[in-house]
């Protein structure tokens, strides 16, 4: 796209290195969580891996209950991986690009801020067609800091 602001090419490099995760339904955690998959992969007890932990057997089980209803720490969650000589991955993944949302939400504040001229601008035949919005929105976006964007409701 033509005339990209600086400020929107962070955002375009983040879109393309979440493009290479791929999308998050790849990641759904298993049933039980992934301690308990991996632990079970790996043929290893509660107890062993409350061994390796430097913990108790029950222990490991509170860490996979709350892993489970999604309460553990992060840094709970690396140290049980590394223990199991994992990697914990920890990532957001948007629904869609980055610059997607920025450039529906640009939209969204310019209609915001048309619609009280714009029946009176129809009335005098001068309309801004939607076709030209693309337009308009690249334009904005080179004006304004993308930050006040998220300030209007």
């Amino acid at each position: 796209m033509i005339g990209r602001a600086k400020s929107g090419l962070p955002r375009m490099r983040l879109d393309e290195r979440v493009r290479e995760i791929g999308p998050a339904s790849r990641f759904a955690v298993p049933v039980r969580g992934w301690i308990r998959a991996i632990r079970d992969g790996l043929g290893l007890s509660s107890a062993q891996l409350g061994k390796r932990l430097g913990i108790t057997q029950p222990s490991v089980t509170a860490l996979e209950q709350s892993e489970a209803k999604g309460t553990i720490e992060l840094a709970t969650l690396r140290r049980v991986a590394a223990a199991m000589d994992c990697t914990l991955v920890y990532a957001l993944v948007p629904n869609k690009p980055l610059e997607k949302t920025v450039r529906e939400r640009a939209l969204a504040v310019l209609r915001r801020r048309r619609d009280p001229i714009a029946h009176s601008m129809l009335l005098e035949g001068q309309a801004v067609p939607e076709a030209d919005l693309e337009a308009l929105v690249d334009e904005f976006l080179r004006e304004v800091n993308p930050r006040r964007l998220w300030d209007e409701p």
